[in-house]
Order: structure tokens, then C-alpha cells, then sequence
């Protein structure tokens, strides 16, 4: 897990939820193969699985869309 934070700290995304997923099961459950992914789970559970880096344009976009309940 040590490298796991030092990425947080090193690239300050501390503002971001992190999972540790040792194991690969939340991988596995949202169908996650590579990093980087973003998954994006609307108010009623649905979720939107992007593999690839996102910028920052892209992740206002959609967090604001999860926010308005669009």
C-alpha cells in the first residue's frame, strides 16, 4: 500500500476517494483492466466505467452531469 500513497501524495490527488484493491474484486465488479479508470456511480447506482486518462475538462463534465442528475 506504501506505493499506493506515495502516487497520492507525489501527484496530490488526496482530494479524489481512493480504493485499495489488493485483491482485484472491485476491479473485477466494475469490469476495470488497466489504470488508469474512473468509475462514475450516479445517486441510483449506475455506473459509468472510463479506462484512460481523463483531463480535467472531461472530469468537471462529468461530475457535474452526476451532480445535476443528468
Amino acid at each position: 500500500m506504501g506505493a499506493a500513497v506515495e502516487f497520492v501524495e507525489t501527484y496530490e490527488v488526496g482530494a479524489f476517494e481512493h480504493a485499495f484493491d489488493e485483491g482485484g474484486d472491485i476491479w473485477a465488479r466494475y469490469g476495470v483492466t488497466t489504470q488508469p479508470a474512473f468509475a462514475f456511480i450516479s445517486a441510483d447506482g449506475e455506473v459509468n466505467v472510463q479506462v484512460g486518462r481523463q483531463g480535467e475538462d472531461s472530469l468537471i463534465e462529468e461530475i457535474e452531469a452526476l451532480l445535476s442528475g443528468a
